[in-house]
């Protein structure tokens, strides 16, 4: 029985809020989540989700059977905004306090409502429900130490516990893929690595919690920048990971290279960054690129003008489109590519993350579709970007 007056009463018309709702959810804690109320066309007549502590449980029910799957955070979330936009009309969501609807009618009105639950707070505190994060309190991790996340015993420093979920949020990131190899050795390249605090973790964590060999190079332009990374890694007894001054453009790599991980490489540098994982056939590339001036500057439309017209827009679709190209160039060299949400440890807007994995096979009917819908967009926008420019020139 609901005890509370509702809290949230939201209604907009369009279907583009039903992402925002959907992370609220999942960031509210919620728990338990129930599709129903399908559509003529809907596959299943309900689905529900279960959190699991490493990954969200599906269970689709049709009339005689049931289908499960596990998904990550970030695939549950575009697999519920793809069901709601098109099959289902309603999702109640069930965690962190609240009982939640979600209700779309059939004119498109999203509606949005949240309760605080007396039967939910009663569930929570008896099972003491808690997010399981892949790096946990308690541990005693040196960096977020030093990051000032972590006390020395190891508890989450309360002001800090936003930042302690997004370095968990890119943990997750990496997770879904090395938790899928057989072998236990890893070489690595951090281009543009700075300060280094993503690299420190990524090397606890595959070390410390996944039992990897791992062998890592960080790469930055800064000597001082450099030097203090090198001084960390032997204060915290990292004996694979070193720390390089250098350019990304032409940089020869000291072994055969797994993962390229390229975080806030300026403008072109991500796409040299891009270039070489490709060059050397690294199996996963994590890339958030940032500065995406290079196209801004080419740009122009004839079809298209209203995205050139306006600066802030014709900014914001040459970041969007910079990226777009360099997804579907990945794709074309043989990577499986996502584009996902990233926020950096310094709080700014979100980013983007461009994730790739190495396909075992080519497609060569994908590939020319992949390649003629990226040329036929530059030719729409008159852009010759720079990771587009170094794969032609590759190939000769």
């Amino acid at each position: 029985m609901l005890l509370y007056p509702y809290l949230q009463l939201e209604s907009v018309t369009g279907m583009d809020e039903i992402k925002s709702y959907i992370e609220r959810l999942l960031d509210s804690g919620c728990s338990r989540m129930i599709l129903s109320k399908a559509g003529p066309g809907a596959e299943y007549k309900k689905i529900t989700v279960e959190e699991k502590p490493a990954y969200y449980q599906i269970e689709k029910l049709t009339e005689k059977q049931a289908f499960h799957e596990n998904l990550q955070r970030e695939e549950l979330a575009e697999k519920l905004n793809g069901w709601l936009s098109q099959s289902y009309r309603q999702l109640n969501g069930f965690g962190g306090g609240y009982e939640s609807v979600l209700l779309i009618s059939k004119k498109g009105r999203v509606t949005f409502k949240q309760k605080r639950s007396a039967l939910a707070l009663k569930k929570d505190g008896e099972h003491n429900r808690k997010k399981r994060y892949l790096l946990g309190e308690g541990e005693i991790i040196e960096p977020l130490v030093d990051m000032g996340i972590f006390t020395k015993e190891g508890k989450i420093v309360p002001s800090m516990y936003d930042k302690f979920r997004q370095i968990n949020r890119f943990i997750e990131m990496i997770e879904d893929y090395v938790k899928t190899l057989s072998e236990k050795k890893l070489n690595i390249i951090d281009f543009g690595c700075g300060k280094s605090y993503l690299t420190f973790i990524l090397y606890y964590y595959l070390t410390e919690k996944k039992n990897f060999e791992i062998r890592m190079v960080g790469l930055d332009l800064k000597a001082d920048v450099i030097e203090k990374c090198n001084q960390a890694a032997l204060k915290y007894g990292y004996h694979g990971l070193h720390f390089q001054q250098g350019d990304i453009h032409g940089y020869q790599a000291p072994f055969d290279v797994d993962m390229v991980v390229s975080l806030h490489a300026c403008d072109t540098a991500t796409d040299f960054a891009l270039y070489n994982a490709i060059c050397w056939n690294a199996k996963m590339i994590f890339s958030v690129p940032c500065c995406q001036h290079e196209l801004n500057g080419q740009m122009e439309s004839e079809d298209l003008s209203l995205l050139t017209r306006y600066g802030i827009i014709q900014e914001r679709f040459a970041a969007l489109l910079t990226d777009s190209i360099r997804a579907n160039l990945l794709e074309y060299c043989g990577y499986k590519t996502q584009v996902l949400e990233f926020v950096d440890l310094s709080h700014t807007p979100k980013n983007l993350l461009i994730r790739g994995i190495k396909k075992k096979s080519f497609d060569r009917e994908y590939r020319e579709k992949i390649l003629s819908e990226t040329l036929r967009s530059m030719e729409e926008f008159h852009v010759r970007p720079m990771l587009y420019e170094l794969l032609e020139k590759e190939d000769g």
